[in-house]
């Protein structure tokens, strides 16, 4: 690692994600959050900004057996379902923190409302890992906060 780290950094396991109106959820994983300028192909064939951000898309892992979280992102993939409930769209923080325990970064979630769920392939001679369900997710927005 070239140059200087700078003492008390933001460790890539260390952070929360909590949406309003959910039960605290633990998520495993985090897939990346990708939140992306449109663009446009102009006459001479280069690109420029379209000007808006589009929408972000993310998944979650979520254990299984975590009874709880799994029941109420299920009550939530089901407020997006016909007929659609009016609350069905939530915030979330995405909380980076530091060592210290301190904020390192957090980033608002706007519009978040879940997409589906994915339950994995299943192998009886896997030794006992624990089963994970992914839960896709979309957002309106991200912003950082801090």
């Amino acid at each position: 690692m070239k140059g200087e780290v700078q003492p008390d950094h933001t460790p890539m396991n260390f952070y929360e994600l909590i949406f309003a109106g959910v039960v605290p959820l633990y998520p495993v994983t985090v897939s990346g959050l990708d939140y992306v300028m449109d663009r446009v192909a102009l006459p001479d064939r280069t690109a420029a900004s379209g000007g808006e951000p589009g929408t972000v898309e993310f998944d979650m892992q979520i254990m299984a057996h975590h009874t709880a979280e799994m029941a109420a992102m299920e009550a939530w993939f089901k407020e997006g379902q016909h007929p659609v409930s009016p609350s069905y769209k939530k915030t979330g923080t995405l909380i980076l923190k530091r060592n210290s325990g301190g904020v390192g970064r957090s980033f608002e979630l706007t519009g978040v409302f879940t997409l589906g769920r994915e339950v994995p392939g299943l192998d009886k001679a896997n030794e006992g890992e624990a089963v994970m369900v992914v839960w896709h997710m979309s957002a309106d927005a991200l912003e950082m906060t801090t």
